[in-house]
Order: structure tokens, then C-alpha cells, then sequence
């Protein structure tokens, strides 16, 4: 049996056997546990009102390795999974982490971040319960990371813009033109894969791109929305009553990781591809 260990790039909580760990989030000089001393309604509020976007920190190795200490006083072995190398340098703080602890510990790169990092956490969850080893467990999560699939979509550019991402030219442009961006998060990287007129156009443009791809119902599946409250994505739902196949989805307000970067107004989705039969 073994502990899984988090971060809350994930935007999951603590729970028996899943232990979440707090990035930091510095907004106007403040610096605050994400999640913990910072609730989501809290951080959106800030991230409106403030004229320079937050930023986040890695956590510490030395917070890995009292967590990771700590799991293992119950003889357990440790599975510490973390949000996309590529992103954050908590992976690189994790390994460190690690390192200094004795036992049996594996770090795994989701390769994601929020809501594609959260399927990999509750897929771990679930091999967790079925009493799987951890060798065995990450074997599987290391294949199965490769078939998670994330998409979201944006309702504006300004906190690309912001986050120097794209132009202020691009982006006062785009406001003008009502350009709603489809990202993905593809080999641990945010990539731009699609540019739609207006919001209803780029809704079909993500309810196509989820159709093609197929999702596979046996494994857990998420929806996310950014902001104060959920009504984009609710809308989203009513409009793709069928999207879901009757199935549940975990809904969630996805944090500050990904959030900062997106601004208010965005949803997404998140699933594991269906397998070639």
C-alpha cells in the first residue's frame, strides 16, 4: 500500500490516504498558501482587482520532505505526484525532497497541471483502493498520463497579455474581434490550438474537439471553470446536454496555477482518451 502526496496545482483537497500541499501565490507583495489562506472566490476577486497578475512558487523541498517523512511513519510507501515539470519547478523540488528520505518513493511528472493533473491523482486514488503495489501503480499512471487530454476555453486575452504571452497588439485586437482561444496542455506545455469567432463558435469548437478525441467513462473525468461562480460552465452544460453520456464529472473552480494565466470567464475539461480497439 502507499500514500499519494500532491500539490494543489491539482485543485483537489486533503483527504484520507491524499495528502495536498499548498503552492505559494504572491499578489500585490502578499504572499499566500493557495487554498489554505487563500480560498478561490478570494483569489479571483484579488486577480480582477489587481493590475499585476500573481505569481506563483514552487513549493519547498523541505515541505516535501516533512510530508513525505510523515506518510511514512505509518509504513507506508509514498507516491508524490506533481503539475507538469515544464510549468513549475515543484517537480525539481519534489525529487530534491525525496531524496533526503529514506523508503520506498516515486515522483511522478503529471505532465499537467488543475484538472488533468487531477484525473492522474483520483486514477491514482482509485489503484490506491484496489490495494495495487507502488511499483505497479506507477507503471500504469506512466502509460495512462500519456492518454489524459485537456482543453479549455478562454473568454479573453488579457491575462495572456499580461502574462506576456501574447501582444497587447493581439490582444486588443482579439477583444475587438471577440477571439475566444482554445488551449491545451500538450507534453507538460499550455499550446494555443485553436482561435474561434465569438463564444458560441468557441464552444462548438470545444465540444468537436472532446467528440473526436472520445472519453473514456471508465476512468475519471473533470470539468473546470475560472472565476466566482460556475454559470459559463453551466451554461456549457446545458448547451452539450449529451457531452457527459449521462456520466458524472467532478465540477471545479480551477485555481490559481492555471487560473492567473486564464482570467475569469474560462472553462475547460479534462479526460482520458478513449484506447484504439
Amino acid at each position: 500500500m502507499f500514500e499519494i502526496i500532491t500539490d494543489s496545482g491539482c485543485d483537489l483537497q486533503s483527504a484520507p490516504g491524499l495528502t495536498v500541499l499548498p503552492l505559494n501565490v504572491t499578489i500585490d507583495g502578499q504572499t499566500w498558501l493557495d487554498g489554505e489562506t487563500l480560498s478561490r472566490q478570494e483569489f479571483y476577486r484579488k486577480l480582477e482587482d489587481s493590475d499585476v497578475l500573481p505569481k506563483t512558487s514552487q513549493i519547498a523541498p523541505g515541505v516535501y520532505e516533512e510530508a513525505i517523512r510523515k506518510a511514512q511513519e505509518n509504513g507506508k510507501d509514498v507516491l508524490v505526484i506533481c503539475l507538469s515539470s515544464r510549468l513549475s519547478g515543484t517537480y525539481q523540488s519534489a525529487c530534491l525532497g525525496a531524496s533526503l528520505c529514506e523508503g520506498n518513493v516515486s515522483v511522478l511528472d503529471s505532465e499537467s497541471v488543475t484538472i488533468g493533473e487531477m484525473i492522474l491523482v483520483r486514477r491514482a486514488t482509485e489503484l490506491q483502493n484496489q490495494g495495487l503495489s507502488l511499483e505497479e501503480a506507477v507503471r500504469i499512471l506512466e502509460e495512462e498520463k500519456k492518454q489524459i487530454r485537456l482543453l479549455a476555453l478562454l473568454d479573453t486575452l488579457e491575462y495572456l497579455q499580461k502574462g506576456g504571452r501574447v501582444s497587447s497588439v493581439a490582444a486588443m485586437a482579439g477583444t475587438l474581434l471577440k477571439i475566444k482561444p482554445v488551449v491545451a496542455v500538450e507534453n507538460g506545455e499550455v499550446v494555443v490550438k485553436g482561435k474561434a469567432r465569438g463564444a458560441k463558435k468557441g464552444r462548438a469548437y470545444l465540444t468537436d474537439a472532446i467528440s473526436a478525441s472520445g472519453i473514456d467513462f471508465t476512468r475519471p473525468v473533470a470539468l473546470g471553470y475560472t472565476g466566482t461562480d460556475d454559470a459559463t460552465l453551466q451554461a456549457y452544460l446545458a448547451e452539450n446536454g449529451d457531452l457527459l453520456q449521462g456520466h458524472e464529472a467532478d465540477k471545479v473552480n480551477v485555481g490559481c496555477a492555471i487560473g492567473t494565466h486564464t482570467g475569469p470567464g474560462a472553462i475547460a475539461a479534462a479526460w482520458f482518451e478513449k484506447k484504439n480497439s
